[in-house]
């Protein structure tokens, strides 16, 4: 479930787990699931032996920016989050209710929690785990995406430092960017909430820093003075790697403006990262930007409202599929060209003819592999609306 969540995190266009006894006992009964031919040939294969991972926490402000408990235990939180569609299945509300009872959340610590649906928020109220939440200081909230994206009630004040069970943890993602999200487990929330400290609820291995951290890589994004980004028609973000799509277009405005609004939309884009790129973007402009980009939430507005701008092309080191879809359908032009990004320098005149699948800085080509014929048709046509209608 978790890996299916995050599939666009890796690159992937999509994550298919074929039915297992599990999935057949949870059902009770079996399940005609899609599954791989026997011949089939793989680039990898990675086997995990559960019996070696121990509680870990994704540390602000990206999701692989992994560590283990040990590493962080200890660290301040004012506010813990159980719950939304990855973490608040009953199981999950089972585990964290099992810590809390008969014990309080510590003095000023926010504790929310949100059951994954109706269903399951009634089974809670059924077998008595609501009444655990709250007798502990929690808050228990309706079942929607809530503070995970900004909205609603949980958004967290300045300065704060929030454990949640969530997904995503970009900056900004929660609402406000002047706050730092650690993800983790329903347990770890709830044993962590119980003193305002990172604690691990089961015994774990002093390990110190985790050895699938990133390697010294800073996980934050950084933008030097706005107005030197664009010059000459192109932004210039390509030191900017994992420009998610919560810092294009703000989580908490997804159910206030409508990816049909692009008039809307516009004013908005990039406010997480740069706030001159809305008033200053022009059409015909082009964005080089870094590795990954557009990963995070499938939220189509940054794409929509980019290619209502005029954007002419958006050329990056790697792209998320999901990201890359979203502008294709806008007939938005989205090259992968990482050469092309890193030999850019302030002034060159950046010029991309799709056609012969070349961009060209000054005089200095290069090469990337054209679009399919259909795929080139959508952004002929400025999008996968208006082929349709032209087909």
């Amino acid at each position: 479930m978790t890996l299916a969540n995050l599939a666009s995190e890796m690159g992937a266009k999509n994550a298919v787990f074929p039915a297992d006894r599990v999935l057949r006992h949870y059902y009770d009964q079996d399940i005609n699931g899609i599954r791989a031919d026997q011949d089939a040939q793989y680039a990898e294969e990675i086997r995990v032996d559960m019996g070696e991972v121990v509680p870990l926490v994704a540390a602000p402000h990206q999701v692989d920016n992994i560590k283990t408990v040990a590493a962080v235990e200890g660290t301040g939180v004012q506010q813990g989050l159980i719950g939304t569609c990855t973490n608040g299945r009953i199981e999950d509300l089972r585990v964290a209710a099992g810590i809390l009872r008969g014990r309080q959340v510590a003095p000023g610590f926010q504790l929310l929690v949100i059951p994954a649906s109706q269903r399951i928020y009634l089974q809670a109220i059924d077998e008595g785990l609501i009444r655990v939440f709250l007798e502990a200081g929690a808050n228990v909230l309706s079942s929607s995406c809530g503070p995970c994206l900004g909205t609603g009630q949980g958004i967290p004040a300045d300065g704060f430092t929030v454990l949640s069970t969530a997904n995503r943890n970009f900056k900004g993602r929660m609402g406000n960017p002047e706050a730092d999200i650690y993800l983790a487990s329903p347990a770890t929330v709830a044993a962590s909430s119980l003193e305002g400290l990172i604690r691990a609820h089961v015994p774990y291995p002093d390990e110190g820093e985790n050895r699938f951290s990133r390697g010294g890589k800073s996980a934050l994004i950084t933008v030097p003075e706005a107005e030197n980004r664009r010059n000459e028609g192109v932004w210039d973000y390509s030191d900017a790697d994992d420009l998610n799509t919560d810092l294009m277009f703000a989580g908490n405005l997804t159910y206030n403006i409508l990816s049909s609004e692009p008039e809307a939309i516009v004013p908005h884009l990039f406010e997480g990262f740069d706030p001159s790129f809305a008033s200053g973007v022009r059409e015909g402009d082009v964005i080089l930007a870094g590795e990954n980009l557009g990963c995070g939430s499938s939220r189509e507005h940054p794409a929509v409202g980019l290619a209502h701008a005029g954007v002419r092309a958006v050329i990056a080191k790697s792209v998320n599929r999901i990201f890359f879809r979203s502008c294709i359908n806008q007939g938005l032009p989205l090259i992968i060209q990482p050469e092309a990004v890193r030999d850019y320098s302030r002034g060159d005149r950046v010029t991309v003819d799709l056609i012969s699948g070349r961009i060209n800085l000054n005089e200095r080509g290069y090469p990337f592999v054209q679009l399919p014929e259909k795929l080139m048709q959508i952004i002929l046509n400025r999008g996968l609306v208006n082929w349709i209608r032209e087909a």
